[in-house]
């Protein structure tokens, strides 16, 4: 590997660092496919699951943009609010293992939501062990190792289930924190200079960030494909596949389907250096399928046909997310990268907060049907959106 300073950061660095990323996405995502059905197997309803799965991205709404602005400022201290996410993330598996009131179950993903704000930390931390030139294939190693670790988490947790019982991947989560925690601690930092805070205008820097040109259409684009990621696989998909009489140890199929094609394209891009002019384009195509396979869910009655639906969501979705991330870095000048890319985390992190409540609440009325059905007609409004600004030329 390239990195920014070869004689300092060595291979041991960098397998380090990607190990407590593994830890970091393995320790919240472990649970994730059997969660949903796990909280209507005690008793909660639509409404209830929705607010909770929701919840997830109100720490990110509040902490991710904050932590962006003033990631310069908190250069000496990085690591150790990286090293706060995982003990939120081991607070959060705790409380799991121990309570199962609605109460504190929300405490815990919320807690879980902290722990991902970090993110912001951990990419920022990656970056400098690369040279500027090669700062996009730091980000392409933290997707691909991102996509990898919730597909086997994920793959794995209904198999879990099935032997150990429903607390079994909370207790999971608890040694992967811990570990976590001890990767974090040994990650060696690289030394940057930092802008003088002396000259630094807050309210005029955050003012510039969200003038940044198309930064908030782009950041609307990716809040619509999180609020169906966070509905779909991450939320209500594993109930309906678990109201057509799918066991929880099969829902590793079903993951599958989802992630495998996801992680292709998203390894794809990083692999193969796509002309940009097209990045609309695709972009449009991508939410116009996505509208299409999701629409068709309610008409699923096997395991099969619901694989082969969300084969097709996460191949799309896989092409969305880190063209829509590469146009972001694109658009950003270099003294505002790291603003823009906290604006753009905290606010699609709304996505992951309003998707799955609202779903929640068209679920409780209309039934899950229609929780596919709206998460259809959100994609086709990216898909117009997208195309209005090709027309434009935005």
């Amino acid at each position: 590997m390239d990195a920014i300073q070869p004689g300092v950061i060595s291979r041991k660095d960098h397998v380090n660092f990607i190990a407590s990323v593994f830890c970091f996405w393995f320790a919240t995502y472990i649970y994730v496919p059997v969660f949903g059905v796990y909280m209507q197997s005690i008793g909660f309803s639509y409404s209830a699951i929705g607010i909770i799965l929701g919840s997830y991205g109100i720490t990110q709404i509040l902490l991710r943009f904050p932590l962006g602005i003033l990631s310069d400022f908190l250069r000496e201290y990085r690591k150790y609010l990286l090293i706060g996410g995982f003990i939120a993330s081991l607070f959060s598996s705790l409380i799991l293992v121990l309570f199962d009131s609605f109460f504190m179950i929300l405490i815990a993903r919320l807690l879980a939501g902290v722990t991902a704000s970090m993110w912001v930390m951990a990419t920022v931390l990656y970056s400098y062990y690369f040279s500027v030139e090669k700062s996009s294939r730091a980000m392409g190693i933290m997707q691909f190792v991102t996509v990898a670790t919730q597909f086997l988490s994920m793959a794995i947790s209904g198999y879990l289930v099935h032997l150990f019982g429903w607390h079994f991947p909370f207790g999971v989560g608890v040694v992967a924190s811990l570990l976590g925690v001890l990767f974090a601690w040994n990650i060696k930092e690289v030394d940057k200079e930092r802008v003088n805070a002396s000259h630094f205008d807050l309210f005029a820097h955050i003012k510039r960030t969200i003038t940044i040109p198309q930064l908030k259409m782009f950041t609307f684009l990716s809040l619509i494909a999180h609020a169906v990621l966070f509905i779909t696989i991450f939320g209500f998909s594993p109930i309906a596949a678990a109201e057509i009489g799918v066991p929880e140890k099969s829902l590793i199929w079903l993951i599958s389907a989802f992630f495998v094609p996801h992680a292709i394209a998203s390894l794809s891009l990083v692999i193969y250096d796509f002309d940009r002019s097209y990045n609309k384009l695709v972009l449009a195509l991508c939410f116009g399928l996505s509208a299409f396979f999701l629409a068709m869910v309610p008409l699923t009655s096997s395991l099969f046909s619901l694989n082969v639906l969300h084969f097709g969501i996460g191949l799309t979705l896989g092409f969305i997310f880190p063209i829509l991330l590469s146009e972001v870095v694109k658009v950003s000048s270099a003294e505002f990268k790291m603003s823009a890319m906290g604006f753009y985390q905290s606010f699609y992190a709304i996505g992951i907060f309003f998707g799955p409540l609202a779903a929640g609440v068209v679920a409780e009325k209309v039934g899950l049907d229609g929780v596919f059905l709206s998460s259809g007609l959100l994609s086709l409004v990216a898909a117009i959106i997208v195309l209005l600004m090709t027309r434009r030329n935005i």
